[in-house]
């Protein structure tokens, strides 16, 4: 009996139709609210899609920086090494050193009159 009483006390209200039409303003206003997760997930992603590219670029940036230093080094190390080879040669080359291989090991003298030809 008590759940009669509750029940004819506080009677179920149902509402058939809105009282009020909204507005088209309230409607443009409830698609905008209802969309506005989907666009702040939309920016959001936009947004860490840029931050990743500009951290990406800069470490590319950091990484060349290192690699342009290497060159540099290897090409300043390869440049005195030429240097030195350049050095080397003309020493090689000098005429009064391999006159004086020619008589001490080879046991070359200079030629005496007569021995030279020259060719036409």
């Amino acid at each position: 009996m008590k759940a009669r009483g509750a029940a004819s006390r506080h009677p179920e209200l149902r509402i058939r139709r809105p009282l009020v039409r909204p507005s088209a303003d309230a409607v443009r206003v409830l698609h905008l609210v209802r969309g506005l997760p989907r666009h702040v997930l939309l920016l959001g992603a936009c947004l860490v899609v840029l931050c990743v590219a500009r951290v990406w670029l800069r470490l590319e940036t950091v990484n060349l920086g290192y690699e342009l230093s290497s060159a540099r080094q290897m090409q300043l190390r390869l440049e005195h090494e030429r240097q030195e080879l350049q050095v080397e040669i003309a020493t090689l080359r000098d005429p009064a050193r391999i006159a004086d291989i020619a008589r001490r090991r080879l046991g070359m003298a200079d030629p005496e009159k007569g021995q030279v030809v020259v060719l036409p």
